[in-house]
């Protein structure tokens, strides 16, 4: 009896990151796509027993990027920006490609901006890339694909 097509998950290592419209594949971790809905609890009058469960606010964790650091200083020029009082928000996505490098995947997140910034740490006697870091508040999250 045939068990019928069971499809691959799909590989993590393969995504590209849009701001705005620019694509950049050059990121060797993004991390953060997660919200959460606030659980408010009620008790309603002669219900001893259970309390009724209500949803509240959504939050949303901050999206975390790193890359190996080159002379690119886009992101950290937003961030600069912001630290000057400059805020500048943009809409992005992470995109999950397969290994043929079609979309696969979508995370759209709108309003972000650079909240966060970490520099590589440096070592003489390393021989690891140095690695960039910033992270992206943002007002909301969805997979689109």
């Amino acid at each position: 009896m045939p068990t019928g097509t069971v499809p691959d998950p799909y590989n993590s290592y393969n995504f590209l990151v849009e701001i705005d419209g620019i694509a950049r594949a050059a990121f060797r971790e993004a991390s953060g796509f997660d919200s959460t809905v606030e659980v408010i609890e009620y008790r309603e009058g002669g219900e001893n027993i259970t309390m009724r469960k209500l949803p509240g606010k959504a939050t949303y964790s901050n999206i975390v990027l790193k890359w190996g650091m080159t002379d690119d200083a886009t992101l950290y020029e937003l961030h600069k920006q912001v630290v000057q009082g400059q805020i500048s928000r943009r809409n992005g996505s992470i995109v999950l490609l397969n290994r043929a490098g079609e979309e696969v995947a979508r995370w759209n997140f709108i309003r972000a901006w650079v909240t966060k910034y970490d520099g590589p740490d440096l070592n003489a006697e390393g021989n690891e890339v140095a690695i960039e870091t910033v992270e992206l508040a943002h007002e909301g999250i969805e997979r689109v694909s």
